[in-house]
């Protein structure tokens, strides 16, 4: 009788067992979110070298915010992870705050766009300005360069491409865009100022605008940060994230136009809180698939219940336009989505 027990335990044990090792095998239906593990902000999402890479923000307090991770996918549903592919040691005037790296691939080399030390303008007294009557300028948005997506990087420019509050516009979440004759763009701006600026052909600084000016700003209402742009059909559309970042109320909206300059008046508000899913979601990019006009958005937001400011995750979901050009409101999902190859 003991024998039979114990050839029993044994039996359940290795049903568990391969039933675990069988569900373990499974491949992932859909991408699930958040889309990996770990508290990360502000996605850029892209196609590189046909796989999709996420590259975000560390969500942590900002002397924590020291380096930056990469994920890349093959079918936006199994990543893998890049840890520290450019830190501070690479960037000898960045100290801290590094935030919200755009990527652009330019022959055959990735130049990341990034922004650190969250310097502050002597217009915003008691923000911690190092000196309340005077700019910061040892910080802003940089770029580094590297022969492959996943790094390693190294400082392009050994100091700041932008350091500067053109139109009070703290230079931070930079979204560098190509247009269709090939011209690089970069908008950027936080403390509900947004500029765009032409890049010079090998992103060494900015080129004058036809008036002379560096930047031109094209804020539309409600605008808080994180501007994207992207074309479909001909039409531009820049999207942006409106509320607090630190909270429930932060949310993406979106205008459309006819050129990079605008003018974007504000459609609708197309991302908000879900108490079901999540809240805070904003901060995001958008991914086209080539040869197609199957669409994805990219973005952070927090769990429920969200414990703590920094606890945000990445996740994706279907981005999905009206016959008329605009945006439908877009559904927070746990499942995320089906996977997706690229040819």
């Amino acid at each position: 009788m003991k024998s039979i027990t114990q050839f029993s335990i044994y039996c359940f044990l290795t049903f568990i067992i391969t039933l675990s090792t069988v569900s373990a095998q499974s491949p992932k239906k859909t991408s699930g979110n958040p889309i990996f593990e770990g508290w990360y902000a502000d996605p850029e999402a892209v196609i590189l070298n046909k796989e999709y890479w996420v590259f975000p923000t560390f969500s942590a307090k900002y002397k924590d915010q020291i380096f930056f991770d990469a994920f890349s996918s093959k079918d936006l549903v199994n990543w893998k992870k890049y840890p520290r592919i450019l830190d501070t040691t690479a960037i000898k005037w960045a100290k801290m705050a590094m935030w919200a790296p755009s990527i652009v691939q330019k022959g055959k080399q990735y130049f990341l766009f990034f922004s650190a030390n969250d310097i502050q303008s002597s217009e915003r007294k008691g923000f911690g300005a190092n000196n309340p009557d005077k700019d910061d300028k040892v910080g802003g948005i940089g770029i580094a360069v590297a022969s492959k997506p996943e790094g390693p990087y190294k400082d392009y420019l050994g100091k700041p491409l932008i350091n500067q509050f053109y139109n009070k516009a703290q230079p931070i979440d930079q979204a560098v865009f190509q247009d269709k004759d090939g011209q690089y763009y970069i908008i950027y701006g936080g403390w509900g100022h947004c500029n765009i600026a032409k890049l010079k052909p090998d992103f060494s600084g900015l080129m004058p605008l036809e008036n002379g000016e560096m930047v031109k700003e094209i804020t539309p209402k409600g605008y808080v940060e994180g501007p994207i742009m992207f074309i479909r059909k001909g039409k531009y559309y820049l999207m942006w994230s409106e509320g607090g970042w630190t909270n429930g109320t932060y949310k993406v909206a979106y205008g459309v136009a006819d050129s990079v300059w605008g003018p974007f008046e504000k459609k609708s508000t197309i991302l908000v809180a879900d108490e079901k899913v999540a809240t805070g979601a904003g901060h995001h990019s958008v991914i086209n698939t080539p040869k197609s006009d199957d669409w994805y958005i990219v973005y952070h937001r927090r769990p429920i219940p969200n414990l703590d400011r920094d606890h945000r995750v990445v996740c994706v979901d279907h981005l999905y336009f009206n016959e008329d050009g605009t945006i439908k409101d877009v559904k927070m999902t746990f499942e995320g989505v089906e996977p997706k190859k690229l040819k």
